[in-house]
């Protein structure tokens, strides 16, 4: 008997303890990881703002590549959200969604888990810093409350170990990621580029010559440009087809010194009303002797899209201006992109021309 007394009375000793400190325990907790990343402002914000590469960098979706996860609401911004459900019961399931953005300085996300706790909360300030602020801090904050749960309070004892280890985790894994796409800040990239969008192109009947590598001079380019629209005109009027847009350029390769392109254009038979849906492929072309142009049918697409004003030399940052912007997105180019003379060749070599920049995604 007096053997179970001592135990009870031990019992008893060991819950006041538990109450006792339970109760001086803190009742939320409050981590902040700090990285530092050389990538434009507008870049890293773009990239925080949605969930579209949340599953590249982000700890919880990388500890298991084969859980089920959801993106909805709207596709960047407050109400975006992205929600997981792993068989790993050390992940389990739920979801973060962003509840406040401000441009390029704030993204807020309210995160549901299995994890003890309410409220939980993480936000990304972003900061100008480094030598003429050339660089970007990234300061993410994690806060979560256990109120008058004691159990909770105590499992707030290992939040620095479980959920700042993820966070470290996830911002070198962030960085590393950024550091992977071009460095042009897009968004103010001297008011020349505007309207990026993801554009739907339709099927395309295509002429085109590839021009080779030539010379990355002005009159050099001209020339050949010219050149070949010439034996493109002469096979639309050979085979009764008409232009159904501007020439466009095709880049291979542009460098300082040389540039390898094809000259293109939209076509369609004269006979058919402009804007006719392209059905199938030409037949009945006609080509002149020595012709070098060639034929292709394009099939519907989407594409990165721009307006650019500025001269021909610049249209290499605007490709890199559109991988950028398509990268944060989650949006991953392919084939070769393409720019629209809309002023035609004469206005390519003046600092006022007028382009309109593509670059197809998958």
């Amino acid at each position: 008997m007096t053997r179970l007394i001592e135990i009870l009375i031990s019992l008893a000793i060991v819950a006041a303890l538990f109450l006792i400190v339970g109760l001086v325990l803190p009742s939320s907790r409050y981590l902040v990881e700090r990285v530092e990343t050389n990538r434009k402002l507008s870049i890293v914000y773009d990239t925080l703002n949605n969930f579209s590469r949340f599953k590249d960098w982000n700890a919880t979706p990388l500890r298991d590549p084969k859980m089920e996860t959801r993106i909805a609401g709207p596709a960047s911004g407050v109400g975006a959200e992205f929600h997981y459900d792993s068989k790993n019961g050390a992940v389990g399931s739920g979801s973060w969604k962003i509840v406040e953005s401000v441009p390029n300085e704030l993204v807020a996300i309210s995160i549901e888990n299995d994890r003890m706790g309410t409220d939980k909360r993480t936000e990304f300030k972003l900061k100008p810093t480094g030598n003429n602020n050339r660089n970007v801090e990234i300061a993410q904050s994690y806060k979560v409350n256990y109120g008058w749960n004691l159990l909770g309070r105590y499992a707030g004892l290992y939040v620095r170990s479980h959920v700042g280890d993820d966070m470290k985790f996830g911002l070198a894994k962030l960085t590393n990621m950024l550091a992977s796409i071009p460095n042009i800040d897009y968004a103010v990239y001297g008011d020349k580029l505007t309207g990026l969008t993801v554009a739907q192109i339709p099927a395309e009947h295509l002429l085109y010559v590839p021009a080779g590598t030539l010379e990355f001079d002005d009159p050099v380019i001209e020339k050949s440009m010219r050149a070949n629209m010439e034996w493109i005109n002469r096979t639309m009027a050979s085979s009764g087809l008409v232009a159904a847009g501007p020439m466009r350029i095709i880049t291979s390769e542009q460098g300082r010194e040389t540039y390898t392109f094809d000259v293109a254009l939209p076509v369609r038979k004269a006979s058919e009303a402009e804007g006719a849906a392209v059905t199938g492929e030409l037949t009945g072309l006609t080509f002149p002797a020595g012709s070098p142009v060639k034929y292709q049918l394009l099939p519907a697409r989407r594409a990165v899209s721009g307006k650019f004003i500025g001269y021909i030399r610049e249209l290499e940052n605007v490709r890199n201006a559109l991988r950028a912007w398509s990268a944060p997105r989650g949006l991953e180019i392919t084939d070769r992109p393409y720019e629209v003379y809309d002023s035609g060749i004469d206005g390519a070599f003046k600092e006022d021309g007028q382009f309109t920049a593509y670059w197809a995604i998958k």
